[in-house]
Formats: C-alpha cells, sequence, structure tokens
C-alpha cells in the first residue's frame, strides 16, 4: 500500500526475534499514551523522523496529505506539549490496540513493519467508542536492543473521523 514497504524474504527466526522487539516496542508506546504522559511521546521517535496519519484513500493514491504530518521530534514535542497544557478537549481515557504485527524487513540497522490498530476513547460523562482504525506502518531505527520510531504512518480505514482527534496513534 506505501511505497517501500514491501515484504522482503526473512528468516523466520530474524522475524521472530524483530516481532517480539516491535511487540515490546508497542506496549511501551501504547503505556505511555494509555497513561497520559503525552510529553513522553516524542521520545519513542528518532530526531529526523516522519509521523503521518492519513485515510487510506490517500494511501493508495500516493497522496502525501495527511490530518496530521509532522517531520522530526520537535514537531512531536510542540504537538505533545499543546495536548498536554492546552487541552481544549473534553477529558477522556484513550486505549491503544496494536495487534497483528508483520515483519517486512529487517536488518542490523532497522526493522520494517506492518501492524493493525485500533483506538478507543471514553470521555468521561459518555460510553466507550471506536474513534480510529487503521495500519501501522512502521520503519524502526535499531540502537542495540532499543527501537525508535524513524517513520510512523498511521493510515486509518474511513474518511469519516471524529472531528476531535487530537491524541497520537
Amino acid at each position: 500500500m506505501l511505497p517501500g514497504f514491501d515484504k522482503k524474504p526473512i528468516e523466520h527466526a530474524q522475524a521472530l526475534v524483530a516481532r517480539a522487539a516491535v511487540e515490546d516496542f508497542h506496549a511501551e508506546y501504547c503505556a505511555a499514551l494509555d497513561s497520559g504522559d503525552i510529553e513522553r511521546w516524542p521520545e519513542f521517535f528518532t530526531d529526523t523522523c516522519l509521523y503521518r496519519v492519513t485515510e487510506v484513500e490517500n494511501a493508495v493514491n500516493g497522496l502525501p496529505v495527511g490530518l496530521v504530518y509532522a517531520e522530526g521530534r520537535g514537531m512531536l514535542r510542540d504537538r505533545a506539549v499543546a495536548i498536554a497544557r492546552t487541552q481544549m478537549f473534553a477529558p477522556r481515557q484513550m486505549l491503544h490496540f496494536v495487534s497483528n504485527v508483520r515483519i517486512l524487513d529487517a536488518n542490523d540497522e532497522e526493522i520494517v513493519a506492518q501492524s493493525n490498530y485500533m483506538l478507543l476513547q471514553t470521555l468521561v460523562e459518555g460510553a466507550t467508542t471506536l474513534h480510529q482504525a487503521g495500519r501501522l506502518f512502521d520503519r524502526f531505527a535499531r540502537n542495540g536492543n532499543v527501537l525508535l520510531l524513524k517513520e510512523r504512518q498511521a493510515v486509518y480505514d474511513t474518511a469519516v473521523i471524529a472531528n476531535d482527534l487530537a491524541y497520537p496513534v
């Protein structure tokens, strides 16, 4: 679906190790966001990262436009601080689910992966709703046992989304 995210042949044992590392990353990433530690969010990315949230039709047609587009950790920090300190939206709880991790490529420097995601939202005085669902296209930099996102493209499945999407995917 996205250029650069094609499945390459990978040795099974290497794919298992890479998948475990990516799943550990997702567990920590989601725990930080779901606990409300939004200002920690940029620490999961490299300094020169790309973060984009876009609709599936834009992704299929190669259109760069996105609901959210950020280049570099500095832009992510600005977004995180704005969300954390100027909350102009109703208090809510967010719950991230990431599943079906597929390792598309892996070597000593990076891991390329695709996963499914679902973001649930519970307003303080409301029911839990599905806020967004789609696929994550991730490119991770390896630094020893630590993974950092060089690129995260969240491609959501519908053109109809909540108009209050402020929280990171």
